[in-house]
């Protein structure tokens, strides 16, 4: 038996005004995720357990079969993995965003205008983040590159006890209420406050505003944690998996789970990002004996972020032909039995432009049995008129594995 999970990431909505009152799901064209509804077992399912934050961190932890309340220490030591940084014990991470500010005189009357500088480039990125390090950086902490506007701010012989505000929680709002707070609070603000000052006149930021994009005017620092510790998967559910992802988060609970993590050319997070190089590399591992990958697509996330309904439509429908619509035909000439679980981590509302931690949709097909109840289609209303309501989203993967 071979296994697949189909993450689309934020995939999951609310009825859009802009969608004629339908969600992304219900407007997308996707055979393929609706065959394996008419197939498989439809229902809804809590990722992230009440009363903790609804981030791709704890919902992928929980997708991926480990309980967050138990095994949770915070998101950006996750990515700092992904980065083969060597973390210590008592070291501290935080997530480093490069972010665009308004020009207010004073930091704090700033606005969020952007919570990824414009989608930039890596390259672009790499620049600013080591100009920055060189600047701000001393025997106590350095900041290290990751992709695009992801960055990792990492402090020796410290404590957890701040608070930060994920930067997409505030798009568009004045900035003054979020700014950092709490054990670190005010280091962590004085550092984002001389980033703003070098990078104003940095060149890569320069030739950005002269190509019409934003620049890169802030760091901006969250999601604190500490060195992570995951039972292998291996061990704890007896089978070899991957993980497929373009964000460094994904790829970071893959690598500390002991699973085999590939980096896809072209992978970038975004719509433009490479769905059918996902979908290959995918049939590669299987192939190169994993029994189960774990493929993750940022996609409909950052258009839920952004506010790009039709961006979001359109990243659903390319998971579904590039992904979906390779990968399925490919087990059934097999002749192999396989089981794919689809679903979301979290939804991520246009409307509110930021993660919920509402239950999601999910459906478990299997090719050699039927599952039931069924849906005539894979949408987030008909998951939840099945009834079938799972409460606990880290069981979800002992299900997809036969394990429970």
């Amino acid at each position: 038996m071979k296994y697949i999970v189909m993450l689309g990431d934020g995939m999951a909505d609310r009825p859009a005004p802009e969608l004629d009152g339908k969600t992304p799901l219900e407007l997308a064209k996707k055979p393929n995720m609706d065959f394996l509804a008419a197939h498989g077992m439809v229902g809804i399912c809590r990722t992230v357990p009440e009363g903790m934050p609804p981030g791709s961190d704890t919902a992928n932890l929980s997708v991926m079969g480990y309980d967050p309340a138990v095994c949770y220490s915070g998101r950006s030591p996750l990515e700092a993995v992904s980065m083969g940084i060597d973390l210590q014990p008592d070291d501290v991470t935080f997530r480093c965003n490069l972010v665009t500010l308004s020009d207010e005189e004073n930091y704090e009357d700033c606005t969020m205008v952007d919570y990824c500088a414009g989608d930039i480039s890596t390259e672009e990125a790499a620049e600013l983040v080591h100009f920055l390090d060189a600047q701000l950086g001393t025997e106590e902490r350095k900041l290290y590159a990751g992709i695009s506007y992801r960055h990792c701010l990492v402090m020796h012989h410290a404590q957890t006890g701040s608070d930060c505000t994920p930067p997409h929680d505030i798009s568009l709002k004045p900035i003054k209420e979020y700014l950092p707070k709490g054990r670190y609070g005010e280091q962590l603000l004085a550092l984002m406050k001389r980033s703003r000052e070098l990078l104003k006149d940095h060149p890569v930021n320069q030739k950005r505003v002269k190509e019409g994009k934003n620049p890169a005017t802030s760091c901006w620092f969250w999601g604190e944690g500490t060195k992570p510790a995951l039972e292998s998967f291996r061990k704890k559910f007896g089978v070899r998996g991957g993980v497929i992802s373009a964000v460094d988060l994904i790829k970071g609970i893959g690598i500390c789970a002991g699973l085999k993590s590939v980096d896809v050319p072209g992978a970038t997070g975004y719509i433009d990002t490479n769905f059918r190089g996902k979908a290959e590399a995918a049939w590669g591992l299987l192939q190169d004996g994993c029994d189960m990958v774990y493929i993750h697509v940022e996609a409909p996330d950052e258009c839920g972020h952004r506010h790009e309904p039709e961006n979001k439509v359109k990243s659903i429908e390319l998971i579904d032909r590039e992904i979906l619509g390779y990968l399925i035909p490919k087990l059934q000439e097999s002749g192999e039995p396989f089981s794919i679980l689809l679903m979301p981590d979290h939804p991520t509302p246009l409307e509110i432009r930021t993660h919920s931690g509402d239950p999601v949709p999910f459906v478990l097909y299997r090719s050699n049995l039927e599952l039931l109840p069924h849906a005539p289609a894979y949408t987030e209303k008909l998951a939840e008129q099945t009834g079938v309501f799972v409460p606990q989203g880290h069981l979800m993967m002992a299900e997809l594995l036969e394990k429970s």
